[in-house]
């Protein structure tokens, strides 16, 4: 089957899977496919090819279905989840292994990527939360957890959790790095001012 046939079959599968999903104002196909495209960016910037753009690109389709089962440390269901839906394609094995793998390391507790393919599979992951519209997606990923786990998270908590995210985190591809940075750093000092004004009220 052609590249493009089995990424545009494994969107609309994702797509059946997600679309349930009302209360994802933040994990939703949308930011699936989102997320993929940048993936697609950054694997193109790094000159790989159209079988590893494939890969990826699949990896990222597939990274936030474990959501239908369950909210927290769900990446090995992601990782299942796509590995049945490839399996039953007849998408050979060792592709399967290589996107499983990428999944995993999706999770907040992997901290260091060990080749290209998960540097670029991290940095878009963290690529929405760096760009213009970081206040508004910040504010939609604080509305999904408080309406999915039935709690109410403080402003100031969540934007000193923000900031320290905005610091902690590295960028590692040299597009992620020239084209974001300098977006990261203004986000930044948004929520640093944020936290000021939130401390004279």
């Amino acid at each position: 089957m052609h590249n493009s046939k089995i990424i545009e079959n494994a969107k609309k599968h994702v797509n059946k899977l997600l679309l349930p999903l009302e209360e994802h104002y933040y994990h939703s196909y949308g930011h699936a496919l989102d997320v993929m495209e940048r993936a697609k960016y950054l694997a193109q910037k790094e000159w790989l090819s159209k079988d590893e753009i494939e890969i990826l690109s699949l990896a990222w389709l597939f990274h936030d279905t474990g959501f239908i089962i369950q909210y927290d440390n769900n990446e090995p269901i992601w990782a299942k989840i796509a590995k049945n839906y490839l399996k039953s394609i007849l998408y050979p094995d060792y592709k399967i292994n290589e996107i499983e793998r990428i999944i995993l390391a999706t999770s907040p507790d992997y901290k260091v990527p060990k080749d290209k393919y998960e540097e670029i599979i991290k940095d878009a992951d963290m690529d929405n939360l760096w760009r213009d519209d970081f206040l508004d997606k910040n504010d939609k990923l604080k509305q999904e957890i408080e309406e999915i786990k039935h709690i109410k998270i403080n402003d100031p908590e969540w934007k000193h959790a923000s900031v320290e995210l905005l610091k902690e985190y590295k960028y590692r591809t040299n597009a992620q790095q020239s084209e974001r940075n300098q977006k990261k750093i203004e986000n930044l000092k948004k929520m640093l001012h944020e936290l000021e004004d939130d401390s004279i009220i």
